[in-house]
């Protein structure tokens, strides 16, 4: 594997020429170097062809935090679903995930060779821009997460990935993101018809060993040739 850098993203390049592609998003005030070291804890085959793509997300000021500016897919408002949400920071996060998606179909990886993932704000932004997204992906990962603008949700949606494999995953001993509001989302999801392969792990806002093999299995599952 090769380590890329630019001022967007870290890129993980495998060996070989990529034949599919991860854009994984990270969490509120990290940045795309998160989850970078969890490549290579996935026990992913050495030929798997799999290329990561971790993008930095915006700076920009964030009102749950006294409006102090660090990188944000949105700004939060507030963490009661009921409450004010930020749907221009997610649209406009949204698109830059469709660029990247279009950035892979240009550099000839099919669009269903495609899984996008995240991570808890990162994890809220995939689940937008997949279900809406018009071409049939490989896969959903959202991982510690919640389902934003969920009222729009059945009218926005696409069917190209109205059958898209998802795998969520959540602490049981979350304290920033309920595992309950994890467990909203996903019943949310599985109204609007989607398969939702759910596990909650004895963790805090965080990941796990066993949540991280069970990311790499899946993986494989996905995008196995």
């Amino acid at each position: 594997m090769k380590l890329v850098e630019t001022d967007q993203a870290v890129i993980v390049q495998p060996a070989a020429a990529a034949r599919a592609s991860v854009i994984w998003l990270h969490g509120l005030g990290a940045d795309g170097h998160d989850f970078v070291p969890i490549v290579g804890e996935l026990g992913l085959a050495a030929d798997a062809g799999i290329r990561f793509i971790f993008p930095h997300a915006p700076v920009r000021p964030v009102t749950l935090n006294g409006g102090m500016p660090m990188r944000a897919w949105f700004d939060i408002k507030s963490l009661d679903r009921k409450g004010l949400v930020d749907e221009a920071g997610i649209r406009q996060s949204a698109e830059r995930v469709q660029d990247l998606i279009a950035a892979e179909r240009k550099d000839g990886v099919a669009a269903e060779r495609i899984v996008v993932a995240g991570f808890s704000q990162g994890g809220a932004i995939a689940l937008y821009t997949v279900l809406r997204h018009p071409e049939r992906l490989a896969g959903l990962m959202a991982l510690s997460t919640y389902l934003p603008l969920a009222d729009k949700l059945a009218a926005e949606a696409h069917a190209a990935n109205a059958d898209v494999p998802v795998l969520m995953c959540h602490g049981e001993f979350d304290a920033i993101l309920p595992l309950e509001l994890g467990q909203w989302s996903r019943d949310r999801l599985i109204e609007q018809g989607l398969k939702v392969e759910w596990h909650a792990y004895p963790m805090a806002h965080e990941v796990n060993r066993e949540q991280i093999r069970r990311i790499g299995q899946w993986l494989t599952e996905v995008l196995g040739d």
